[in-house]
């Protein structure tokens, strides 16, 4: 039987508190997921939704960059690491830590980026995209990384700061069709729109992951019903 997380504050606080026990410091190490710099590197700057920031590393990452970056997060300890990985990174000016509920919380403002990385609230996974996109500023930018969810239950490998060290949860996956089925093409142009397995130095299991960038269009376009063709590439991290 497949069990089931019901991915709470409580479950949060839990897995945090597990990860810094099972690997000491690396909270304060783990570098931001390396799409993000693929994706969002030759952006201009601007203001900037982490939506399940965990430990910080790409509020941190984007704030470096010259981002001004909002960072939420259910989890109080991964917060609190954060504040302090970003105050030693000296970026703190630039990050503002909000601690919530994302099924809940909804920011005052839309932003010119909303990204995501592995976060898995208490809702549907699909929901919480759907949720989050509502915040993404006319010719703002979407990036989405998650769990791909691949048809071996057996294959370990899922862990990268928000992950979980073994097979995701089937509530936590998606495929890449369930996203891009979820953005109309008369508001969004999707740019990117794939599906990456990638290793991890000192992890001998491979990482399977989605990753989706789109641009809402500042006026919706009728009879746009473009969609961008699967790529399937493999990204080995150095």
């Amino acid at each position: 039987m497949t069990e089931q997380h019901e991915f709470d504050k409580d479950y949060w606080e839990r897995h945090w508190h597990q990860a810094h026990h099972d690997r000491p410091g690396a909270m304060s190490t783990s570098p931001a997921h390396p799409y993000l710099a693929q994706e969002i590197g030759a952006l201009a700057p601007g203001s900037a939704l982490d939506a399940g920031c965990g430990a910080g590393a790409e509020a941190i990452w984007l704030a470096a960059h010259g981002w001004q970056v909002t960072a939420v997060d259910i989890a109080p300890v991964a917060l609190a690491r954060a504040a302090e990985r970003a105050t030693e990174s000296g970026v703190s000016e630039r990050v503002r830590w909000v601690e919530a509920d994302l099924t809940a919380w909804a920011p005052e403002t839309r932003f010119d980026l909303v990204t995501t990385h592995y976060a898995h609230p208490a809702m549907p996974q699909l929901a919480f995209y759907d949720r989050i996109a509502d915040w993404v500023a006319p010719g703002g930018t979407l990036l989405i990384v998650g769990h791909l969810h691949t048809s071996d239950a057996t294959e370990p490998g899922h862990g990268h700061g928000h992950g979980h060290g073994h097979h995701p949860p089937d509530e936590a996956s998606v495929t890449l069709a369930d996203i891009t089925a979820g953005l109309d093409s008369s508001t969004w142009e999707i740019s990117t729109a794939e599906e990456n397995r990638r290793t991890m130095p000192g992890r001998e299991a491979p990482l399977h992951d989605v990753v989706v960038r789109a641009t809402r269009r500042t006026a919706r376009r009728a009879g746009d019903d473009h969609r961008p063709g699967v790529r399937v590439t493999s990204y080995v991290s150095s």
